[in-house]
């Protein structure tokens, strides 16, 4: 992925920005004017032109890209260079050493436990200058350790293996790990938990994860870990199965970010709640128009079983909240209904916090990673009222998630 020092081979790949490439083209030999302008090369973000020195074989890589703090684009690179030894060939701040080296990282991960022929070599980059090499390399560790949990299939990744995981990050950190499983979830009061996992072989459990210095900011992350979805008793069509190993991407991007936070050693005291589960179907699975007691004391009538992430964060909310953290932020694939208003690029973000969420939107635009709030209607709750309970756990018609 990335070597110390240049070779003799290495071969330099120059960044241009879309908006200064009819000046940064004067500037070049007539010769590299000719190619350019001949091969089509316009330097819009992401693309490439290859240059062959005068022995035919490749010199220099020329790079269009959007601005020198950005990575997406420089992650594109490691798929499309053939294989062999590259450099940055410009001067970068250290944000932009850093971005770049993160884009290549990034760009160079592959999920290929379950192949038995590899994909090709992938080329190395020598390391920008200026770079934060600590930053950069965890940075691509935690988004690549989240893609692994979420590619896994559920049969090698299901809540005893997603506790084993966190509980392996914890080692790696020194941060204390406990897992409540199984029945214990009862005596322990996390009655949907329990609820929502129980019909699975692999018994349902709550992760707790914490490290840091209690005198240190609270900072609480909680993570959806429904680590495979049939809907329950409301089954899912076959087509709706086909993704649902990734139920648990909340969960990934809950010990991902806590990866991310210790490796990098911020001065907060972290905790990290995952509820672990499969909604499987059995004969002890819970039912439409069960009614269950949450952690908080509020019933809950089961309008439909595969509305299930709500409840299994309900209980796990309740407990973060418990210790009043400065910041509780909490990640889940909920719902399908976001995804309907606003597509595949756009995550909701819910907040109850004006200045929290613009903060976090701000943060989102600067990695070209974005969100877009959607509002906490509070009418909307007498759209979750129920005959026999204090609250349904969908909707009456389906409106509003």
């Amino acid at each position: 992925m990335f070597r110390a020092k240049a070779l003799g081979t290495t071969i330099p790949v120059t960044p241009i920005e879309h908006a200064v490439f009819d000046s940064w083209l004067k500037k070049e030999p007539a010769s590299i004017q000719g190619w350019v302008k001949s091969s089509g090369f316009s330097a819009k973000p992401g693309e490439i032109s290859l240059l062959a020195g005068m022995d035919g074989k490749l010199s220099r890589v020329l790079f269009g890209v959007k601005d020198h703090d950005g990575f997406w684009d420089y992650a594109s690179l490691p798929t499309a260079l053939p294989a062999g030894s590259y450099r940055i060939d410009a001067r970068m701040s250290v944000a932009g050493a850093t971005a770049a080296a993160t884009g290549w990282a990034l760009g160079g991960y592959r999920f290929e436990r379950y192949k038995s022929t590899k994909a090709r070599k992938l080329p190395t980059l020598v390391w920008p200058a200026r770079a934060d090499k600590a930053r950069a390399n965890a940075m691509a560790e935690s988004i690549s350790m989240v893609r692994d949990l979420i590619n896994t299939p559920a049969e090698d990744m299901g809540p005893s293996e997603l506790a084993a995981a966190a509980r392996a990050l914890g080692r790696s950190h020194k941060a204390d790990v406990k897992v409540i499983t199984g029945d214990a979830l009862l005596k322990q009061n996390y009655p949907t938990i329990h609820a929502v996992g129980r019909a699975s072989d692999d018994a349902p459990r709550l992760i707790d994860l914490t490290w840091g210095r209690k005198s240190d900011p609270k900072v609480t992350l909680v993570g959806k870990g429904v680590c495979f979805d049939t809907g329950g008793l409301d089954l899912k069509p076959a087509a709706g199965m086909l993704r649902m190993k990734k139920d648990m991407g909340g969960g990934a991007h809950a010990l991902g970010l806590a990866h991310l936070i210790m490796a990098l050693k911020l001065r907060v005291r972290l905790r990290v709640l995952v509820p672990a589960v499969e909604n499987n179907v059995a004969g002890n699975a819970f039912r439409p128009l069960d009614v269950i007691t949450t952690r908080k004391g509020i019933t809950v009538e089961i309008g439909n079983t595969d509305a299930e992430g709500r409840l299994v964060l309900c209980d796990a909310l309740v407990e973060a909240d418990s210790e009043n953290p400065d910041l509780i932020l909490d990640f889940a694939t909920l719902t399908g209904a976001a995804r309907v208003a606003l597509g595949t690029d756009l995550p909701a973000l819910f907040c109850n916090n004006d200045k929290l969420a613009a903060d976090l939107a701000k943060a989102g635009d600067a990695v070209e990673d974005p969100m877009w709030r959607l509002p906490l209607w509070r009418p909307y709750r007498q759209l979750l009222e129920s005959k026999v309970a204090d609250i349904n756990n969908v909707s009456e018609g389906g409106f509003g998630g």
